[in-house]
């Protein structure tokens, strides 16, 4: 059955199509055909090579070497809904960025393939070529050009197409059309002559099913595919790409120091509209606000959501609401980041007493987490172990929690496996790695991160708090409520720790001097 305007009848629309029916947008072939010339055409200079192409070619040539022989399958992931037809805004999956060297949002569905060859017959004297898959842009003279609101350039402006990426990256490239085959040729056992595959799971639904629709139907036995065999197989290249990144090369050092210093501006302007997130009923989101404001203007985005936390809300480790009211005798921690354009972020902590002073109290907890900073600083040399910064940190808060008679056991018994008792005010860890994720490097094995030795190019954190939360019967009335973080971002170099992030003061006069200085050029402080 049809309506008047021969159109199928709203019980038989597929659900997938109604959300297209708002756009009453033309179809009939006189649009079509307007719509397909008179456009001017489009450049055909190519770009210049991107400055991160020969580091990211390094990174690829890393990788060949420990899967000699294997297809690898990296993809960027496919864009997420937010609601019905809106995404979230697109970010690749770090070990495709890694690889690739694309940031921002260009490549939605785009998967880069390590094809094997002969050994030292491929890329850079590797043993694979590499291949990124994508779809570029769509001609003016196609439909897609003004229909389609997810690609079309109409409604999300230009894409490359792959001559630019070639260029751009030194790395070839094929029409996206073309990637089933590139997956799934030759796919089986070695033994006959077939290829094995690799794939970075659970980033696209839709290539986690090419790959394992391809590998059951080459399996010899089919229905006794030993699953755990596959994903343990695959789980090595994901661990493999996360390794990866645990030393940075100077590309990557110098990204990271641009997201610090976009990072230090955010500080900045958050002080700044500090006097009237006093004045709001969410004074949180005002800091919010103004921290996110500047991470889109000299950034990609936020590299985590901010914790922006007041009062008895800084002793919530990840308290991301930001609903609360800032009072001018508490303390703000802010733990903020920018992501670079390259999508490598800081992360950085400061606990400023909102109204830009610190009490008595505040200013003796805070103190003591600068002290214990400072001496996972000190314990952070070159061939020591990731953990020893931890350690360090930790027993200094145990040695002040015991001075101000808070610990229930002494000092060596809590900082002994069997008690810890101190860790009910410091529960998380006091460093983690830092780079295109802002806890980089997850998936590599312990022995490489807790037990890793720390060497020259590694980017990681050192984070000490104290957090005595206002319902907290452990500890006297007057802790009651103080969160207190202190986080930096620290680059080992041979010589030693670099603080990236020493640009934002961290000792108590300086915080408050630095914070003065800023309202001073605001004209208006804070009414206390």
């Amino acid at each position: 059955m049809k309506d008047a305007e021969n159109t199928p009848t709203s019980a038989s629309q597929p659900l997938e199509e109604r959300v297209n029916n708002r756009s009453q947008r033309p179809s009939s072939d006189a649009f079509r055909a307007f719509m397909a010339g008179n456009w001017a055409p489009a450049s055909q200079e190519l770009p210049a090579r991107d400055d991160v192409a020969g580091y990211a070619s390094a990174r690829r040539r890393a990788i060949s070497g420990q899967f000699k022989g294997e297809r690898l399958v990296i993809p960027a992931g496919p864009l997420k809904v937010r609601s019905n037809d809106c995404d979230y805004r697109f970010r690749p999956h770090s070990g495709f960025a890694h690889l690739t060297g694309l940031g921002l949002d260009h490549e939605p569905d785009a998967v880069l393939i390590l094809e094997p060859v002969g050994e030292g017959k491929g890329d850079d004297g590797g043993h694979h070529r590499a291949t990124l898959y994508f779809r570029p842009l769509a001609g003016r003279d196609t439909e897609q050009f003004y229909a389609d609101s997810r690609a079309g350039e109409f409604w999300i402006g230009a894409r490359p197409t792959l001559a630019e990426f070639e260029a751009r990256l030194g790395l070839a490239t094929a029409h996206i059309d073309q990637l089933e085959t590139a997956i799934t040729k030759d796919v089986g056992a070695p033994e006959i002559g077939g290829i094995s595959i690799r794939l970075v799971r659970k980033v696209d639904e839709n290539i986690d099913a090419l790959v394992d629709t391809a590998r059951y139907n080459t399996a010899k036995d089919p229905d006794n595919l030993d699953l755990a065999v596959l994903d343990a197989l695959d789980e090595k290249l994901s661990e493999a790409l996360s390794e990866l990144r645990l030393l940075k090369d100077d590309w990557e050092i110098e990204q990271m120091k641009l997201a610090v210093a976009a990072t230090v501006e955010g500080f900045e302007e958050v002080v700044k509209v500090l006097p009237r997130a006093l004045t709001h009923s969410r004074g949180e989101r005002v800091v919010e606000g103004a921290f996110f404001a500047r991470a889109r203007e000299v950034g990609n985005e936020l590299g985590y959501d901010t914790i922006a936390a007041s009062g008895n809300n800084a002793t919530v480790l990840h308290w991301t609401r930001n609903t609360g009211k800032i009072h001018a005798g508490e303390l703000l921690l802010l733990d903020a980041g920018v992501e670079a354009d390259s999508l490598y972020t800081a992360d950085i902590t400061r606990t400023l007493p909102a109204g830009g002073v610190f009490t008595d109290i505040q200013r003796k907890v805070y103190e003591a987490v600068l002290d214990a900073a400072d001496a996972g600083f000190a314990a952070a040399q070159p061939g020591a172990k990731f953990r020893d910064i931890h350690t360090a940190a930790t027993t200094v808060l145990a040695e002040r929690l015991a001075e101000w008679g808070l610990l229930p056991v002494t000092v060596e018994e809590a900082i002994s496996p069997e008690g810890q008792q101190h860790r009910r005010w410091m529960p998380h860890g006091t460093s983690h790695h830092l780079g295109l994720d802002v806890h980089d490097c997850a998936q590599a094995k312990r022995e490489l991160y807790l037990d890793g030795i720390l060497t020259e190019g590694m980017v990681f954190t050192i984070e000490p708090g104290l957090y005595f939360k206002a319902e907290d019967l452990a500890i006297p009335e007057e802790y009651r409520g103080i969160g207190v973080r202190i986080e930096d971002d620290v680059l080992m170099t041979a010589d030693g720790p670099v603080n990236l992030s020493a640009a934002l003061p961290r000792k108590a006069e300086d915080v408050q001097d630095w914070m003065a200085g800023i309202y001073r050029e605001a004209d208006g402080a804070p009414e206390a």
